[in-house]
């Protein structure tokens, strides 16, 4: 099976078959069949494309409920650090930090389901980064977690003075004072 279970539960790396030859490659970036097989049923109804260049962290963000979303995240060109951090009140991996590298080159992707900050640092030179959500953008529902919260600890792969942050997300709460209404 294409999908790989982490030790986050609902948190799955997904690895799509990638046909090769002379020609060049070619591969389904999502089938729906395939994830309903797996038990995984989602309809996307939004999907969201950005290009960064080294050093720039976006993150950690999330909605809140009713408005949460499931992400499937996916690397267009570059690399990135992918980052999903738990805030679901009562699970297991609570306030735990996962991280994958995800680029161009692998294919692997993302599926982040909600009740999870996510951020993403760019590694190479520059990525573009695609990413479907289950749910449209609302903004009164929009909240964050301090990228460099000391509780979190995320290394980012990125040395602190070669880091680029919006100023928005140098405004965000750490852990233990995020706006919170998840629950596992």
């Amino acid at each position: 099976m294409p999908f790989i279970k982490t030790d986050f539960p609902g948190l799955l790396i997904f690895e799509p078959k990638v046909f090769e030859d002379d020609r060049g490659y070619f591969f389904e970036s999502y089938n729906e069949k395939l994830f309903t097989a797996e038990g995984i049923e989602i309809k996307f109804v939004q999907d969201n494309q950005a290009k960064s260049s080294y050093g720039v962290i976006r993150g950690l963000h999330y909605q809140l409920n009713p408005y949460a979303q499931i992400k499937l995240m996916r690397v267009l060109s570059g690399t990135i650090l992918d980052v999903a951090v738990d805030i679901r009140k009562g699970s297991p991996t609570y306030g735990k930090v996962f991280t994958l590298e995800l680029s161009a080159e692998s294919k692997k992707q993302l599926l982040i389901p909600k009740g999870f900050a996510h951020g993403y640092s760019v590694l190479s030179e520059t990525a573009e980064v695609l990413y479907k959500c289950d749910e449209f953008y609302h903004k009164e529902c929009e909240c964050g977690i301090m990228y460099n919260d000391a509780i979190l600890n995320i290394d980012w792969k990125i040395p602190a003075d070669k880091a680029i942050i919006s100023e928005k997300d140098k405004q965000h709460a750490d852990l233990n004072n995020c706006i919170n209404n998840f629950s596992f």
